[in-house]
């Protein structure tokens, strides 16, 4: 329960709602048994009084409610005055043969619907009166019973039908309307999260779509160019873009909206790369060895950028003097925060010293600044004649 809330939720309009009818109908009740006890049972002590001082300060409680605004403050109080009429009533009207003991079960109920804190302190409370009301002759405590002999019967009869009557009238109707609210509210939740899911699939599907004719015209652009390193960038940006592009289709053609399998991404796009730029036909391998995972978009692309790089630098530049190479990509997780992605081709290598002083070195140069985005670290091995391995370390971006 909200103590301090002033503008209620729905949540708390639907617990004020129940509260204050329970008061309501409880109090009028209660006002109600007190002549009918006194007059027609015969009960003259203790009993009728209670109904009717509990009756009226529980209205008064209730109607105090529209003023300070604090269903808290009305919770409690009425709660205390029912456990203690509740007692009193019990005490005098049998003890632990009195029908008012249903009575301590509504409180508990009524407790539980609150908070859960607050009915676990009704439970306790009950459950102590209760062992005090059939031990109370080890405390040397007597309460006489002063529902006379004649009336005992109808007095438990009254008793139960205003527990059933509290209990099923009251409690079980409007739970049963929160119920069939709750019922209605997942329903609608239900159908905008499904339209959301279509709006989103055809966001991706959009996506997709404009960076493939963004690649095309970049595709077109460096076939109608004769300057061997425009057309070496424009095509690199083309495929930075069609990987790009991989991922979007991959959440459109997926029931997940959120991540994508990334063993099916890097196969689909190591796929397309050595077909886009393999042109010689060298027979070269992937070993694609990834753990069962999935990425969200913000961790996909970047990583899938690196992974890009990596393999277009490899058939470009690691295997100019052989027909054949292998190019391997491996995703671990020797880490609970991070994972390990490890690049390795088995080409001739090159100088550190002047491929880093190289002015087409744009490609090192995006993938120590997407290692960055993914928080990580880059480590890096070569030398002439052994290949190229590329470790990275680096998390899993969460989405906003």
């Amino acid at each position: 329960m909200n103590q301090s809330t002033t503008l209620p939720t729905d949540r708390y309009k639907e617990k004020a709602k129940l509260i204050l009818n329970a008061n309501y109908f409880s109090s009028i009740l209660m006002i109600c048994l007190a002549p009918l006890c006194y007059y027609l049972l015969d009960i003259k002590e203790i009993i009728p009084h209670t109904f009717v001082i509990y009756g009226v300060l529980n209205i008064l409680n209730t109607l105090l409610f529209y003023k300070h605004k604090k269903l808290i403050y009305t919770f409690l109080f009425t709660s205390c005055i029912g456990i203690l009429s509740a007692a009193i009533v019990t005490l005098y009207s049998g003890g632990i043969n009195s029908p008012f003991t249903f009575v301590l079960a509504l409180i508990v109920f009524a407790g539980y619907i609150s908070t859960q804190n607050y009915g676990r302190l009704h439970l306790f409370v009950i459950i102590l009166f209760i062992l005090f009301i059939y031990f109370h002759d080890v405390f040397h405590f007597t309460f006489r019973n002063v529902v006379p002999a004649k009336s005992q019967d109808s007095y438990s009869l009254i008793g139960i039908l205003f527990s059933v009557y509290i209990l099923g009238g009251i409690f079980g109707k409007i739970l049963l309307t929160n119920y069939n609210n709750l019922y209605i509210s997942k329903r609608e939740i239900e159908k905008k999260n499904n339209e959301n899911e279509v709006l989103l699939k055809e966001i991706h599907h959009r996506v997709k779509n404009n960076l493939q004719t963004i690649s095309s015209l970049l595709n077109m652009q460096a076939r109608n160019t004769d300057n061997l390193e425009t057309k070496a960038m424009l095509t690199s940006s083309h495929n930075r873009v069609l990987s790009m592009a991989i991922v979007h289709e991959m959440l459109y053609a997926k029931e997940d909206l959120s991540k994508i399998e990334y063993k099916d991404y890097v196969t689909q796009l190591g796929g397309f790369l050595l077909k886009s730029i393999n042109k010689s036909d060298k027979d070269i391998k992937f070993n694609i060895d990834i753990i069962n995972i999935k990425f969200n978009i913000e961790t996909a692309i970047p990583l899938g950028l690196i992974i890009s790089e990596f393999v277009t630098n490899s058939l470009k530049h690691a295997f100019i003097n052989t027909d054949e190479g292998s190019i391997s990509i491996q995703i671990e997780k020797n880490d609970p925060t991070f994972y390990e992605l490890t690049l390795k081709d088995n080409g001739i290598g090159y100088d550190t010293e002047l491929h880093c002083n190289a002015k087409n070195s744009m490609g090192l140069k995006l993938i120590k600044n997407l290692t960055r985005q993914l928080r990580g670290t880059l480590d890096k091995t070569t030398s002439l004649g052994d290949g190229v391995t590329y470790i990275i370390t680096f998390k899993e971006i969460q989405s906003p």
